[in-house]
Order: structure tokens, then sequence, then C-alpha cells
């Protein structure tokens, strides 16, 4: 089969879309349209289910390629298969093109990671970008979002390599201690705490606190050293549950509450004073962040020196 045609037949399910494949591509629709249709008439098999305001009008041989235009595309079951195994075939070409490149010592390619928040937020684009520097003809995709979700994506193939800050058991995936980072109780400047060196865990319970979700690997690790402390994270006066550590930030200056959050992304709140640190007697919060990787997976050339570059500069 023809990788390019392959290329356009991922690319159209990926984007649900001919128009949006064409323009992704940098190829006209109807070149897209006739990718598909070859490998339609290649392999014998209705590749692309169409729904929506365009009525599917079977074509030569029972396909529906020759029909741009329909509001949505899905992928038949045979197309599953062949998009399972399309993923693959490509996913080597790429690897053999690195291993190559990496062997004249020009490494290049894509690389598709993600990272939880904290890490993808304050910690990975620096480190992006000091080694696109030493290798300018690497494409790098990072993915923020939750660790669970990250840790799924990681377990499918979508995505090759993650940095999360929550660990757990999960079948099929490896985690290695890579960075640390530390916890801190974060106040807005008018609040009374803020005049205090640190107050007990005791006074904690009882103040209006914002907590990240349930996805959240900050939330996780704040759990686990509060239990370890002897203060049930339940307990709580928890006044907000929200989806990202900006939103905090910003609830915290607005005295909605006060939070514990990751010293990376408060930095520049406490330096320019619009937040403050207040340490918790008796208790330092430090977690881990974890590179995670799937069971068995050969990672590519460019995923494996781009985890070497970081794990020197930690």
């Amino acid at each position: 089969m023809d990788l390019h045609k392959l290329a356009a037949y991922c690319k159209v399910i990926e984007l649900k879309s001919f128009t949006r494949a064409a323009t992704a591509m940098s190829l006209s629709q109807p070149t897209i349209s006739e990718h598909i249709r070859a490998l339609e008439q290649e392999t014998g098999q209705r590749l692309i289910n169409r729904l929506g305001r365009s009525s599917a009008i079977p074509g030569s041989k029972g396909t529906l390629a020759s029909l741009p235009g329909s509001r949505e595309i899905k992928a038949s079951e045979a197309g599953n298969i062949l998009y399972s195994y399309a993923r693959k075939m490509l996913r080597l070409q790429q690897e053999a093109l690195e291993a190559l490149g990496h062997y004249s010592g020009n490494l290049a390619g894509r690389m598709a990671i993600g990272a939880g928040t904290i890490p993808g937020a304050y910690i990975l684009p620096e480190k992006i970008g000091a080694f696109k520097k030493s290798h300018p003809d690497i494409t790098i995709t990072l993915r923020i979002a939750g660790s669970r979700t990250i840790a799924n994506e990681i377990l499918t193939g979508e995505l090759e390599m993650g940095i999360l800050g929550a660990q757990w058991r999960e079948n099929g995936l490896i985690w290695q201690e890579i960075f640390s980072d530390e916890l801190i109780l974060a106040v807005h400047a008018g609040h009374p705490w803020a005049k205090l060196r640190e107050i007990s865990l005791e006074q904690l319970r009882a103040e209006p606190f914002i907590m990240r979700d349930h996805s959240s690997g900050t939330r996780r690790a704040l759990s686990q050293i509060l239990e370890q402390h002897g203060l049930n994270p339940a307990h709580l006066n928890v006044v907000a549950e929200m989806g990202t550590t900006e939103a905090i930030r910003q609830s915290i200056k607005a005295a909605i509450g006060i939070s514990i959050l990751s010293s990376q992304a408060v930095r520049e709140d406490i330096a320019h004073g619009s937040l403050v640190a207040v340490a918790i007697q008796g208790v330092k919060m430090i977690r881990p962040f974890y590179m995670v990787t799937r069971k068995n997976q050969a990672l590519s050339p460019l995923c494996t020196a781009f985890i070497e570059t970081i794990g020197k500069e930690k």
C-alpha cells in the first residue's frame, strides 16, 4: 500500500473531513478523494461512512469515496482495521527516517508527547525549546491534559511518552521519576495569613479551599501528602473545584479561597506580590514528576534523544 495514500486516509479519519484533511496536508480535495478511492479499490472494502446533509450514494464497487461534502465522516468497520495498521505503518516509516537521521548526525522527524498541566505549561516548553535549538528539523506536538487522559493516550499509541505528576497502578505502563516539584500553600496578598511565617495543618482544615479536579495529578499528589501527615483531604473546606491551575490562581487573587499549587505555577505571582506563599508547620510538600511510556514499546530515536536531554538537565 502507498504510504502517501494511507497518510491521507488517516488524516481524513482523524479530522472527519475531506476538506480539513486536504488543508492539513496541503493537497486538493479531489486528490484526497482519489487517494481514498484507490485504497477502497485496492482493499475491496468500503472504508468510510458518511453521515450528514448529503445522502450517501454508492460509487463503483459500493464505495463512497467520490462523495465530498458530507457533514460527518466515520471509518467503517473495515476502515477502523485499516486505520489501526496504517498508523503503525506510518509510525514505522517515521522511526526509520529518524534512525537514519540520527545515524547521519542530523536528527529530524515528528514526536507526539503528553503532559499534565504543570509539567506541560511550566516545565516542558523551555526544555523543548532548548532541544529544538540543537535539532532544528524536529517537530514536537505537546498535548496537555489530565493525567488519566494522557496515560490512556500513551496506552493507545496516540502519544509516545508523557510527563505526569502522579503515579498509579496501570497495566501496560512504565513510570520513571524524572523531575521533582514543590507544592506550596498560596493566599492572596490581603489574606490574614499573608503576614504569618507559617500556619498549622489544623488551621488549614477550616479555611475556604480551592481544589483541582479529580483528573489532576496535582490533586492526587496533594491528597497523598496530606494523608501522610494525618489530614484527610475530605475534611478540607472545599468551596470550589476547578479544571485548570490558571483558574485557581485567579480565584485565589479574587479572594474566593486559598489553595496548594505547584511552586512553578505561582512563581511569578509571588515575585510580584499578588500571591503569598505560607509555610505549613512540619509539612514539606515535594512531589515527583514521572516519565510514562508503554511497556514493550521501542521508543523512536527522536524520543530517546529527547529523554536523554531532559534527563541530563534535571
